[in-house]
């Protein structure tokens, strides 16, 4: 962790006494199935349900406050500080549950500088190698010695999804976007399929504020071989 040896344990301390209340972020709009939906991931992190109790207090379980486009998942009440070398932190940094195994923090590439930490494009679980950080709650600290990462651009769907547009589960696939001002291609978008996902693709904020994505008219998948023909698969922006 040699990221972290300028921080201030001091500093650390009061941190810990501070209460850390949040923000919520946009929910996708619904959509019909087969609709392309493009969500904006913003900064978040997942949490160990040791790491929860550290944080949050003894016998404490994360709290749902709004569901997530995808079956299951949910913004938790809850938020931490994320705090990186030289006194750099990120206040109310939501937590998505259900708990995972093992903690992750997930920013955008400008939310890491902000930081001073060099993040790696991961999908998410690969944590390998990758920067830690300290996260501050109300009930205590956490000192992660990885799991910090740039979530790299993916697209969530149901098997019978991925059969109709003719790609498989760890395939890569590429979204276009039309905006009135800079339409764009993203390439290699990882396939996520499974039995009950919903047709989403997540960006991060660095990428839907460059595609103007608020502002697009038109986005769909294209298969990276035949990038002139898409997929049967379109949407609007948000």
């Amino acid at each position: 962790m040699t990221q972290l040896t300028t921080i201030d344990r001091t500093l650390v301390e009061q941190i810990v006494r501070q209460v850390v209340t949040g923000q919520t972020e946009s929910a996708a709009d619904p959509a019909s199935p087969g609709e392309l939906v493009v969500s904006i991931s913003a900064r978040h992190c997942h949490l160990s349900d040791e790491h929860v109790e550290t944080l949050f207090g003894a016998g404490h379980r994360l709290t749902p406050m709004r569901e997530l486009y995808q079956d299951g998942f949910y913004a938790a009440e809850e938020t931490v500080m994320v705090v990186g070398p030289r006194r750099r932190m990120i206040e109310k940094v939501r937590v998505l549950g259900p708990t995972r195994p093992e903690s992750q923090v997930e920013l955008a590439f400008t939310d890491a500088i902000s930081l001073g930490l060099q993040v790696p494009v991961r999908h998410s679980g690969d944590l390998a190698e990758t920067p830690g950080c300290v996260l501050v709650g109300p009930a205590g600290v956490v000192e992660l010695e990885r799991g910090v990462i740039r979530a790299a651009r993916h697209v969530h769907m149901c098997f019978a999804e991925a059969e109709r547009l003719g790609v498989q589960n760890g395939d890569l696939i590429n979204l276009r976007i039309e905006s009135p001002f800079c339409t764009t291609l993203l390439e290699d978008l990882l396939v996520r399929a499974d039995a009950t996902s919903k047709l989403e693709v997540h960006i991060d904020t660095d990428e839907g504020n460059a595609v103007y994505l608020d502002g697009a008219t038109k986005v769909e998948l294209v298969h990276q071989e035949k990038q002139k023909k898409p997929c049967s698969c379109t949407g609007h922006g948000k």
